[in-house]
């Protein structure tokens, strides 16, 4: 377990923390925030994207990074409302910072993003997942939905 947490916690400050954090202050250089509300957002997806890292280490004893997998299909926490909770937090911070500095080239990033993290998922991770886990992983495809969360698990 040791080595799940240190594994995740640098992943961590190496993927999502550079992905929702250091980028989007390179582009806005974080000026006063002019929409506070969406503070709510920014916080929401650091939140759901720090229990997701919890879930790894914990559910599947393992980290988030593709080198260091887990042992065990990850399907608890939020993980029952959506697939991909890690990803809906990272660009939800990003969408987020977007609002609270009313920064559109932050919204362009938040975009461009999804879209990389969308391919990643499709072409990378769904592929391993389902070559490591099988039918569980099959099943849980069918039963949990990829982006939009539902409401009930």
């Amino acid at each position: 377990m040791r080595k799940a947490i240190l594994g995740s916690t640098a992943f961590f400050f190496a993927a999502p923390a550079v992905v929702a954090g250091l980028i989007p202050w390179w582009i806005s250089g974080w000026p006063r925030p002019r929409f506070w509300p969406a503070g709510v957002c920014v916080v929401a997806g650091v939140v759901i994207v720090l229990r997701a890292f919890i879930r790894f280490v914990r559910e599947g004893r393992g980290t988030p990074a593709p080198i260091a997998p887990t042992e065990q299909l990850v399907v608890g926490g939020d993980y029952r409302f959506v697939r991909n909770p890690m990803y809906v937090g990272v660009v939800a911070a990003i969408f987020g910072q977007a609002l609270l500095f009313l920064d559109a080239g932050l919204l362009v990033y938040g975009v461009i993003a999804w879209a990389v993290m969308a391919s990643f998922v499709r072409w990378y991770e769904e592929p391993v997942l389902r070559e490591r886990y099988g039918p569980q992983y099959e099943e849980y495809c069918r039963a949990v939905p990829a982006w939009r969360p539902r409401i009930r698990s």
